[in-house]
């Protein structure tokens, strides 16, 4: 498994995995605007492809939200990050990759000797989320709204 930065010729890719039943199903309100995205470089982002074997199977943006430009997850600390992940082909459901994603950005994340805790925020609704999060040790923090959707806060410390 490798994690490398999407750049614009992943474009196509992007585009095409927005177009899935299943990552709409997890995100149904949300356009990330790749064309403009991919072009910044921005100190408090990292957008990143997980490969197999040089095959592209998921994306994954890790953000410092108290530095996040629309704050979208309003007035937080410095010592935090927050993940959006997904597997971009169903077929590719299941089998593990996933959970080898998050145990990579968990450790980019906790790299950092300053970041104290990593959020998600699954929409309420997508309880095989839930789980999966669970499994890898975030607990359930609050339910909140963000924009449209109904999400269900999880957090995951350090010392977790």
């Amino acid at each position: 498994m490798n994690l490398r930065p999407a750049t614009l010729a992943d474009l196509d890719l992007l585009h095409h995995w927005d177009e899935q039943p299943h990552v709409i199903a997890s995100d149904p309100n949300d356009d990330w605007h790749w064309e403009v995205e991919l072009n910044r470089d921005l100190d408090w982002r990292e957008q990143l492809i997980a490969e197999i074997e040089g095959r592209p199977i998921g994306f994954v943006q890790i953000i410092n939200p108290a530095h996040e430009e629309s704050h979208y997850w309003g007035n937080v600390t410095e010592n935090l990050r927050a993940i959006d992940i997904w597997i971009g082909e169903e077929q590719d459901l299941g089998k593990g990759y996933g959970t080898k994603i998050m145990r990579l950005v968990i450790a980019r994340c906790f790299a950092n000797p300053t970041v104290m805790a990593v959020l998600v925020d699954p929409l309420a609704s997508n309880s095989r989320a839930h789980r999966f999060y669970e499994r890898l040790g975030f607990q359930l923090v609050e339910h909140r709204r963000f924009g449209e959707d109904d999400c269900d806060v999880y957090r995951l410390n350090r010392a977790d």
